[in-house]
């Protein structure tokens, strides 16, 4: 069974990998910040993807 291209996501949405370049890109496009925002927000609060957006909903 071929992989699905059309998902561009990253395999697991609950958490937030800052080291890939792609999931930066995913991630900051998902919750309208820059990366230095983004970067900040997961140092804080760990990589668990809703404790970051409620971090940056601060």
């Amino acid at each position: 069974m071929a992989d699905d291209l059309s998902n561009r996501g990253p395999r697991d949405r609950s958490r937030i990998n800052t080291s890939e370049e792609w999931e930066l890109r995913y991630w900051t496009k998902e919750f309208g910040v820059t990366e230095e925002e983004l970067k900040a927000a997961v140092k804080a609060v760990g990589a668990g993807a809703e404790d970051v957006r409620r971090q940056l909903k601060k």
